[in-house]
């Protein structure tokens, strides 16, 4: 796939890519629409054997595949087909330059046209940060398509009262008009909107537990060389729902009903170290059918960012659930 992108779309240039470190995999592209949108460009790993069972790997914000490149080798080894995607705006996917055209029904649209055009069957659900929304919303929209889920260090932010004392980063609603929220989120998506330049290296070393290379911090930059490549970066983090009125507050609790009714295998995997999410997991174990009775795990001395911090770690989970469940 070789055309041009869209006018108003920029496409980081190969060369960006060239050496990274631990990263030498093949590039696969397949067409992906959005309403009022023309079609783009989507990258995504494909490693393992083709016939193999499906784990679809989907990363947050502001990261890409390159988050899974330890994950990745121990999964294809036990015989499993990696799908690892970059979300539009992200890695090596075409990247529309107007922020605004970026929501959180376009990438669940984009991500959703993947998993149709490839016509994955039996998926393995694995969603950290961002992949879970955006992944349990297509799960939700495919259902026939997927197996089993593991849900890594994720949300799904309703805003609804009755996530009240639940989790450690608070965002629920308050009576009929109010809202609580984290100090710390509400910087955090401040400091997003008005920085003038974004850097996914600053996070990536702010939220592990380990001391990152600069070579890694760097390939995790490679797909930004300037700020203009960066649109996406900056608004999926305008999208976090903070009100039970935001639009993605609604997805969020569309999506919830759905995985409410989801019986299929659900397994927590958190670290340990990710006040961002900690909470999510016992909401997740309380309210998924399919979550009872698993083996859920709790991965010790990890951050946000847990593929880095215990990549491997993970993709034994991930293995293990698709082989037992």
């Amino acid at each position: 796939m070789t055309s041009e992108p869209p006018a108003g779309v920029l496409r980081t240039p190969d060369e960006c890519f060239a050496g990274l470190p631990a990263y030498a995999f093949d590039p696969h592209y397949v067409s992906v629409t959005a309403p009022g949108l023309d079609p783009v460009r989507m990258h995504y790993l494909d490693e393992g054997p083709a016939d193999g069972p499906v784990a679809l790997l989907l990363h947050g914000q502001p990261t890409w595949s390159y988050l899974y490149r330890s994950v990745v080798p121990v999964l294809a080894a036990a015989g499993i087909r990696v799908i690892a995607p970059d979300h539009i705006g992200y890695g090596r996917s075409d990247k529309p330059a107007v922020a605004t055209d970026y929501t959180f029904a376009r990438h669940i649209a984009w991500l959703q046209g993947l998993v149709v055009s490839l016509d994955l069957r039996d998926v393995t659900l694995v969603a950290q940060d961002w992949g879970g929304p955006i992944g349990f919303s297509v799960l939700a929209a495919e259902p026939s398509r997927f197996a089993r889920v593991v849900a890594a260090n994720t949300i799904l932010h309703t805003a609804s009262p009755d996530l009240a004392d639940r989790l450690t980063w608070a965002v629920h609603g308050l009576g009929e008009s109010r809202v609580v929220l984290e100090e710390g989120l509400v910087d955090y998506l401040l400091h997003t909107q008005r920085a003038p330049e974004l850097r996914p290296s600053d996070f990536l070393a702010a939220a592990t537990a380990s001391t990152l290379p600069p070579e890694v911090l760097a390939a995790y930059d490679a797909p930004y060389p300037s700020p203009a490549y960066t649109a996406g970066l900056r608004q999926m983090i305008a999208l976090l729902p903070l009100t039970r009125n935001d639009v993605g507050a609604r997805i969020g609790r569309r999506t919830m009903r759905a995985l409410e009714e989801w019986d299929r295998p659900f397994v927590t995997a958190y670290s340990d170290g990710d006040p961002a999410t900690r909470g999510w997991e016992s909401v997740f174990q309380e309210r998924v059918p399919g979550a009872r009775g698993q083996e859920h795990v709790t991965i010790a001395g990890a951050g946000h960012f847990l593929q880095e911090d215990a990549g491997p770690e993970l993709a034994r989970v991930v293995a293990r659930v698709m082989t037992t469940t």
